[in-house]
């Protein structure tokens, strides 16, 4: 057994992009010495990644010298061409040749496609660094990247960055590989700064160390305790400061450096008569510096520098920082009060002139659609006893996107919304007014705030549910990795405010709204709404499974029966989850699966349709088990009717439970498909009437149980 390492040498890799890719090749490099047999028991568990701003690594442990060797079959011509008369044909002993096997031990096998001839071949395993060598370059380049480039004319292969070096390494053997015009071999390169020179690799396992010595890090986690133990050792020299957590931030500084240093800088107080907002995007979103607060949460006149490099001690990056932060305050400062002299209903007819989206019209039209949308969605919660403050929330989407015309979002576009809601509290707005502004585009991610407002939380879900239900009806639908329009992320953000603001909205009555904004200039096709129906439920079922932690059959069940409220959903699927560990539901869900499979079957043969169940069937002539279960059913659905109007879930469930024995005894003696039709019918009839009346909280028969049906 062998070490194996690959190591790509790049010029810088955009932050972003290097954990995934750092994940992709070690998975594709998994997957291939996988493949071609070549891992040994244990070497899975001890793959290693590695990656810094300059390069991708992989380690693979425990990898065979070679493949083993393999009988495997092959097969070759039918029989009916390779005999003729009893006799081999020319086909046959060609096959044998081509095999390298003496005719008299072919062997005649059976295949799907017919009777052919075979023979058992002895394949030898090829070299593990030949086949290294072949492969590496495909999975190279197949690694994904948001953005490729060419740097070697324009048929040439194309990577993220410019490669610079290789190393590919079997122990202490170079493995011949070649990619991007570079040849692989054992030297690496150090810190770009801090080291001199190649850094040679004696041995794939002293890879880490070997580019220790040359100042290189090569593990993101070991960067992160260094760069998270230098923020706090920073800080300390600023009495009473501590510095501000942001894993976001960390992440990329992380993805930045290769040997992390920090260093604290100043600014002068009087910036932080700005908003603290405006400050810290300032220092995060441009400079990547860390904030510092004071012990009571209120941002200090200091920020943490990361270098990528060994230190400051003459303070001149320091100063080369803090003149650039000084400068981008100035900006900042100057954009924030020139933007004041032209108040916010004053820049609502420049709207007309920003296009939201070339087919969908002006920003000026999309707020004047979510003005009538959000007036929609309050009439609907006022339906449910749930007040809107209208006027404030009519002010709101009025003003929503005129910061998209202030100079200060123009320059920090990362602050749209935000600014909106600083200006409308700064020019004398009611605080409705400013916060909704605010609060418009959140959440921007699953770990992110709601709003904090009823008038913000409907203001936020008119805006998303607008520009869906517009992307859609001109046909811009997500489509597997490809969301330009964050579609997938406004209808995340709609299910988590109407979720966690408690907010009892008809899905149906929402979207019928949203859609009917487009219907002159863009009626929605069948087609598209379907699309958004399927579109919607993914949504709701990733909120549920992703985000709350329900297990995937109580999702689809939970769905299955309606996703019209999401609030009722979780309180569905929170119901289900505790019932359903109990012996009675699982018996349930079985004879449920068993009832719908009965009557799809039905259908399929033509003697079942829904329209049957208009009419009662006669109910003379029953047998004992099924008039049992007849007679329970209306008073079970009566209960559990009324627990269901209340959400009393759980207590319906039970009482739902209560048929298992008359389903069980119905299902043990009596034979639903027989030949007599009024019979067959109003057996039908039944098991149709059990799974509409009880199948309203959850259809049961999307669990998965242990039982078979």
């Amino acid at each position: 057994m062998a070490d194996f390492l690959l190591e790509i040498g790049t010029e810088e890799i955009p932050a972003r992009m290097l954990a995934g890719a750092t994940d992709e090749l070690a998975r594709r490099v998994r997957d291939l010495l996988e493949r071609e047999r070549l891992l040994g028991p244990d070497a899975a568990a001890q793959l290693e990644s590695y990656s810094t701003p300059r390069r991708l690594a992989v380690l693979a442990r425990d990898v065979k010298g070679s493949q083993p060797d393999v009988e495997e079959q092959v097969l070759g011509p039918s029989l009916k061409v390779a005999y003729k008369d009893g006799q081999p044909t020319p086909a046959a002993h060609a096959f044998a040749k081509k095999v390298n096997v003496d005719i008299a031990t072919l062997q005649q096998v059976n295949t799907p496609k017919g009777d052919y001839l075979a023979a058992n071949v002895l394949k030898k395993g090829r070299a593990a660094s030949e086949l290294l060598a072949e492969m590496l370059p495909k999975e190279i380049s197949g690694i994904y990247w948001a953005k490729n480039m060419y740097w070697r004319g324009k048929n040439a292969e194309r990577f993220v960055r410019p490669l610079r070096w290789l190393v590919a390494m079997l122990d202490s053997e170079v493995v011949p590989l070649e990619f991007a015009g570079i040849s692989a071999g054992k030297s690496s390169r150090g810190h770009r700064i801090l080291a001199k020179g190649d850094v040679a690799i004696t041995a794939p396992a002293q890879y880490s160390q070997e580019l220790a010595t040359a100042s290189v890090i090569t593990t993101a986690a070991e960067r992160e305790h260094r760069i998270r133990k230098a923020l706090d050792a920073a800080t300390r020299t600023v009495p009473g400061a501590r510095w501000r957590e942001d894993a976001d931030l960390l992440a990329t500084v992380v993805n930045l450096t290769e040997f992390p240093s920090v260093i604290v800088g100043n600014f002068e107080p009087e910036y932080l008569s700005l908003p603290e907002e405006v400050l810290v995007t300032v220092m995060r979103d441009h400079q990547k510096y860390f904030a510092v607060e004071d012990a009571g949460g209120k941002l200090a006149p200091h920020f943490l520098a990361v270098l990528n490099t060994s230190g400051d001690p003459d303070g001149l990056i320091r100063h080369g920082n803090e003149r650039v932060l000084r400068a981008r305050f100035n900006d900042a400062r100057f954009f924030w009060n020139a933007d004041q002299k032209v108040p916010l209903r004053d820049r609502v007819e420049s709207l007309k002139s920003v296009t939201f989206q070339k087919d969908l019209g002006s920003y000026y039209a999309k707020t004047q659609r979510v003005g009538k949308l959000a007036d929609a969605i309050a009439d609907e919660l006022a339906k449910n006893g749930i007040t809107v403050e209208r006027k404030a929330l009519q002010e709101a989407a009025l003003l929503s996107k005129t910061d998209l015309t202030a100079e200060l979002v123009k320059e920090f576009t990362e602050l749209q919304g935000i600014i909106g809601g600083l200006y409308a509290k700064a020019q004398g707005h009611d605080a409705k007014v400013g916060d909704a502004i605010y609060d418009q585009y959140k959440p921007e991610s699953m770990d992110d705030e709601i709003p904090r407002t009823l008038e913000g939380a409907v203001l936020a879900i008119a805006d998303k549910a607008d520009s869906i239900a517009g992307m859609f009806a001109i046909g811009l639908i997500p489509s597997g990795s490809k969301d330009p329009f964050a579609l997938r992320r406004a209808a995340n953000g709609i299910v988590r405010i109407l979720a966690e603001h408690k907010l009892p909205l008809s899905q149906t009555a929402l979207w019928a709204s949203a859609q009917s904004m487009y219907d002159s200039a863009h009626p929605p096709s069948p087609a598209s709404t379907t699309a958004l129906g399927e579109f919607l439920n993914e949504r709701y079922a990733f909120y549920l499974r992703d985000a709350r932690g329900f297990a995937y059959d109580v999702v689809l069940a939970v769905l299955a029966a309606t996703s019209d409220d999401i609030v009722d959903a979780v309180m569905r699927a929170e119901a289900v989850s505790k019932v359903r560990p109990s012996e009675d539901f699982e018996s349930i869900s079985v004879a449920f699966k068993r009832m719908k499979n009965i009557l799809r079957q039905a259908t399929e043969a033509g003697k079942w349709t829904n329209d049957m169940a208009a009419s009662v069937p006669s109910t003379t002539g029953m047998d004992p088990a099924e008039k049992e279960l007849w007679d329970a059913v209306p008073q079970v659905a009566d209960s559990v009717g009324r627990l269901r109007a209340e959400k009393k879930y759980e207590e319906a469930l039970a009482e739902i439970s209560k048929l298992r024995k008359p389903i069980d005894v119905f299902f043990d003696k009596v034979m639903v498909m027989v030949e007599d039709e009024q019979v067959r019918r109003r057996r039908l009839y039944l098991l149709y009437k059990l799974l509409s009346e009880f199948t309203t909280i959850a259809d049961f028969s999307e669990i998965v149980t242990e039982r078979k049906v």
